[in-house]
């Protein structure tokens, strides 16, 4: 019988007990540690749905009145479903595409990201904004530098997005459950909107002595915030943990494998029972971080805490990059195991520390591509929104005849919701990437050409890592 390999070690199973990846029981030796079993991290689940009510008990208290009273709170909930409905479309074309030609891709980001960059040095210096064209003369060398360095790297890349993106076609229907995200998404971001309109239409803001200047209430906007953020995060971490536990059951058992399958279904029930709470758990940290960082951004519109306010998102954004990039690895661990959110995490990053390859996770030209499409879409929802308020008078005003204001909100609006839809190639590129490093051998035996190329791949741009 072939040795069966757990976390990058091959062993003999003289005595073997059967052990889940992502839903399909495998066969483990007696010294291999099996699956978690029963909820992780419960509390964090309740958090979250505690948050769902809230909302809920929101739009019915004050949303629906200040509906039914004002033309503009309509308006707003309607452009946000317009919104909603036009990411939706834009977030399945890129994946359509990112799913065809990887490779082109790829290229066709790293290409935007130069282009983007020279159109906003053009802008800025035709609008006779010096200080701000140098600035993007700065970001444009960077970005060309960038571009250079990594392009040689973009076969092994798109190697890598190639795996992926075939586990993903041999099991279409997870692209089902990302879809219906991205609904719970639309739905969300309506939702929101209606409770938003409600609290501020009931809330004044912070008066200054003569009540003549008055500013957001901070505690309010924080909550709001959260609570978006906390939302937005936990329905893409599900479609990350699904996709995860969908792509290690294709590597260990390609059998099972399917549209809608064992190994679909298994993965997103498990996503939203056992692995809910540990989802929950990372998503809130992050929330946590964004919803600061929001707050601080609308302080730094005021004259007396402008400095501090800019420094003190200057530090919340380095720690979202480094709760980002550690949930990003242990989801993978939650999907495929089971474990504990903090057990993932241990888990992941002691397993690239004994093999060596903190380089190549931190090489994440995929996650970088995948995020360009993201901002394109938002683009493009963005310059929805510049016509919709050109069309409709109501939503103009709700944006004071500023196009600016109008853009942001489609800008937000695409991103968030695309970067749900999105993200099921960048989840299976990380999975792949671990399953590379936890199970070489049984995907050299279920899927031998695919792991070919891969090693060819990976000797080339990292001799050794093999």
């Amino acid at each position: 019988m072939a040795p069966v390999v757990i976390q990058g070690t091959a062993v003999s199973a003289p005595q073997q007990t059967p052990v889940s990846y992502g839903g399909a029981d495998v066969q483990q030796t007696s010294n291999q540690q099996p699956s978690k079993t029963g909820c992780n991290d419960p509390i964090f689940g309740i958090l979250f749905y505690i948050n769902i009510a809230a909302i809920i008990g929101v739009v019915a208290v004050y949303g629906i009145p200040a509906m039914e009273s004002s033309q503009n709170y309509q308006t707003y909930v309607y452009a946000a479903l317009v919104f909603g409905c036009a990411s939706f479309v834009a977030s399945f074309v890129g994946l359509l595409l990112l799913m065809a030609c990887p490779a082109l891709m790829i290229k066709a980001g790293l290409i935007f990201s130069v282009v983007i960059m020279i159109v906003f040095t053009i802008l800025a210096f035709m609008n006779a904004s010096y200080f701000m064209g140098v600035i993007s003369l700065l970001f444009l060398a960077i970005t060309f530098c960038y571009v250079r360095a990594v392009w040689s790297r973009i076969p092994f890349a798109a190697t890598n997005m190639v795996t992926a993106a075939t586990a993903i076609k041999a099991n279409l229907g997870v692209t089902i459950f990302a879809i219906f995200f991205t609904i719970l998404e639309v739905g969300w971001l309506v939702l929101w909107a209606v409770a938003v309109a409600g609290i501020f239409g009931n809330t004044e803001g912070i008066c200054d002595a003569n009540e003549t200047t008055c500013g957001p209430l901070y505690g309010y906007l924080f909550l709001v915030f959260l609570s978006l953020y906390f939302t937005q995060q936990v329905l893409q971490s599900c479609v990350h943990v699904t996709v995860a536990g969908t792509v290690a059951t294709w590597w260990v058992a390609p059998n099972e494998s399917g549209c809608c399958s064992r190994a679909v279904c298994n993965s997103f029930i498990r996503t939203v029972t056992t692995s809910f709470g540990s989802i929950c758990f990372g998503s809130l940290l992050v929330a946590i971080i964004q919803a600061l960082r929001a707050v601080a951004n609308t302080a730094r519109n005021s004259d007396y805490c402008a400095i501090v306010a800019c420094i003190f998102e200057c530090i919340l954004g380095c720690l979202q990059s480094i709760v980002e990039y550690f949930n990003k690895w242990a989801y993978i661990y939650v999907g495929i195991y089971g474990y504990s959110y903090v057990e993932s995490g241990k888990a992941v990053m002691q397993l690239f520390r004994d093999r060596g390859w903190e380089a190549v996770i931190a090489d994440d030209l995929v996650g970088n591509a995948i995020l360009l499409l993201c901002v394109v879409a938002g683009l493009i929802i963005g310059g929805i929104g510049v016509a919709y308020a050109e069309l409709n008078p109501a939503f103009s005003n709700l944006a004071q005849g500023n196009a600016g204001a109008a853009f942001g909100i489609g800008f937000i609006a695409g991103l968030f919701i695309c970067s749900v839809l999105l993200s099921t190639i960048a989840s299976g590129v990380n999975t792949v990437i671990v399953m590379f490093a936890d199970a070489p051998n049984e995907f050299q035996a279920n899927h031998p050409e695919l792991s070919r190329k891969m090693r060819e791949k990976w000797q080339e741009f990292y001799p050794g890592s093999i």
